[in-house]
């Protein structure tokens, strides 16, 4: 099977080299120079990933990630921004990004990148059916990859997801941020650290009723983050 990936970036010579280079790894990939071109694209295919610069003409990155986000939460997007703040960053996760990379980048560092997202999804695809998890109130599908709490659907990125499943597989379990980045990532640089912190900070406030004073996951300080088996 051929992967899809669209490519929203108006600057042509970054464009370019990118596209090259993916296509060497049997990738098919769609360029778009604008945002609303991309845009167009974005909600009117299935892709395999998203790549989007920040700082696009007409329509802004943001609000593209926004997009597929609703159309489709599954979808993997990568954000490519030469904006380096750690607010900037922020901003693109809670926008629904799985992944954050700053201009100037190396090739090498990209396609890296992409790869630990494709591993990540064929380790989904070829992993056995598993039976719905239930933690407390947390009901948690593997298969269908849903989770609800108390009864109620709680809409959650791709990433997310994949963190609260790697939580739940293990309740009560201490995990440092750097095993979480190399499992749930597929990273092993240091420097992506804050990365993990932000989809806790994400994920917090879309299961917790109180993230300020979480009830699920916990931070055992100077360890890590858990998930709370409240009945156990």
């Amino acid at each position: 099977m051929i992967r899809r990936i669209l490519l929203v970036e108006d600057e042509q010579e970054i464009a370019d080299i990118v596209k090259l280079h993916l296509e060497d790894l049997d990738l098919q990939v769609t360029h778009a120079a604008d945002g609303i071109r991309g845009l167009t694209l974005a909600l009117k295919n299935d892709w395999d990933l998203v790549m989007l610069d920040l700082s696009l003409p007409q329509v802004d990155g943001l609000t593209i990630c926004e997009q597929v986000r609703q159309f489709n939460p599954a979808t993997p997007i990568i954000l490519v921004t030469a904006r380096t703040s750690e607010a900037e960053r922020v901003t693109g996760f809670d926008s629904g990004a799985d992944d954050y990379i700053t201009k100037p980048f190396s090739i090498t560092e990209l396609i890296a990148r992409v790869k630990a997202i494709f591993r990540r999804v064929d380790a989904l695809r070829e992993a056995p059916e598993s039976e719905v998890i239930t933690i407390n109130d947390i009901v948690l599908s593997p298969t269908s990859r849903t989770v609800s709490i108390a009864g109620e659907d709680i809409s959650l990125t791709s990433r997310e997801f994949d963190l609260l499943n790697y939580f739940a597989k293990s309740p009560e379990r201490v995990f440092n941020r750097k095993e979480l980045l190399e499992k749930v990532w597929g990273y092993h640089h240091a420097g992506y650290l804050h990365t993990v912190n932000s989809h806790i900070n994400r994920l917090r406030a879309k299961i917790e009723k109180d993230p300020s004073n979480p009830r699920y996951i916990q931070t055992v300080w100077g360890v890590g983050y858990k998930l709370c088996n409240i009945a156990s």
